[in-house]
């Protein structure tokens, strides 16, 4: 297999240069760049991966920690996330949390603190402060998806708006009596999510004079099994059943619309149902959502720490980055039922 003295004769250009086009590490212009690429190309020149970590320092690999795997939401983060490491070159390592408090403290005490990771990518998962600490005393960029962390550039939508937003189209189509279907208090681990999307309901509500109702709230655990349950309870008695449901995530809203048809309900003859999410089945069920997008902010994260271990490749941005949603209007929602 030829060498890097190759590739640099063809290219016409020292072997240093080579590296640095190849590596992406240092200033090379873009015709070199390209000139180098080629060269290496035709040659069938490979860069050694242990060499190039020992000549950098780097590992061209970035440690992705995420509580669930197999649930759309974060795999849909990691597959746009993966695809821009992939475009950038470098690997992903993923550390899962789903085996409880000591996997989780392996995680932060022993894995990610061996270095061999140039960067990490936390989805979704609110730090303890010794966790954060620990992250932060590796001197490596860090970027959160999901909330605030001290100290760390982090995306998240306003959990709080999109409940406003989500609840006030319901309200906007003439519905008054409107249940929820939110987290359980699990969820609360990770920045409040189903404290800030109540919160956001019942603003909405109050907002619209309408004093929110304990009896409309039921939690659920983000399924489709656990939108099913709870919306079987808030939907089967028909003297206090609610016109609309809002649930927190496009799977328990499924789950609700599956009830409400076992139930001999029509959606939305009978009752209207939004979620949140932009899930990729949500279309066929024909759900109204709240899309956010989730493999954009993966995506979106990675081009941050890219940001930050190439310094000066675009302009800096901001610490904390709001991520948009978009309300999709689909057949799951209408006005309530003549009564």
């Amino acid at each position: 297999m030829p060498g890097i003295d190759a590739v640099a004769a063809l290219a016409g250009v020292s072997t240093a240069t080579v590296s640095r086009a190849l590596s992406g590490n240092g200033h090379v212009s873009p015709s070199t760049r390209v000139r180098v690429h080629e060269a290496a190309s035709s040659l069938g020149y490979v860069v050694s991966s242990p060499a190039s970590s020992l000549a950098s320092g780097r590992t061209k690999n970035v440690g992705v920690v995420v509580p669930f795997i197999s649930r759309w939401f974060y795999s849909s983060v990691l597959e746009g996330a993966g695809s821009a490491l992939l475009k950038n070159g470098y690997d992903l390592t993923l550390y899962g949390l789903t085996g409880g408090d000591d996997e989780r403290r392996s995680v932060f005490e022993h894995f990610l603190l061996r270095k061999r990771v140039d960067a990490v990518l936390a989805l979704t998962i609110e730090l303890t402060s010794g966790e954060l600490q620990s992250l932060l005393d590796l001197k490596k960029p860090i970027v959160g998806i999901g909330g605030p962390l001290a100290g760390v550039q982090t995306l998240s939508i306003d959990d709080v708006g999109v409940a406003l937003l989500a609840t006030e189209h319901l309200l906007g189509l003439g519905h008054r009596r409107i249940g929820m279907i939110g987290g359980e208090s699990g969820f609360e681990l990770d920045f409040h999510l189903p404290t800030n999307r109540r919160a956001g309901y019942e603003r909405a509500l109050r907002t619209a004079g309408i004093e929110p109702s304990p009896r409309f709230f039921l939690p659920a655990d983000f399924t489709i099994r656990g939108g099913y349950q709870a919306a079987t309870a808030l939907l089967g008695d028909p003297a206090a059943r609610p016109t609309a449901l809002f649930a927190a995530s496009d799977e328990m809203a499924m789950g609700s619309i599956l009830a409400a048809r076992d139930l001999g309900l029509s959606v939305p003859g009978d009752v209207s149902i939004i979620g949140i999410d932009g899930h990729e089945h949500s279309g066929f069920f024909g759900l109204t959502t709240l899309a956010q997008f989730p493999e954009r902010q993966g995506a979106h994260a990675v081009e941050i720490l890219m940001d930050q271990l190439h310094p000066g490749r675009r302009d800096p941005t901001p610490t904390n980055i709001p991520l948009p949603v978009e309300l999709i209007v689909r057949t799951s929602t209408a006005p309530p039922p003549a009564r």
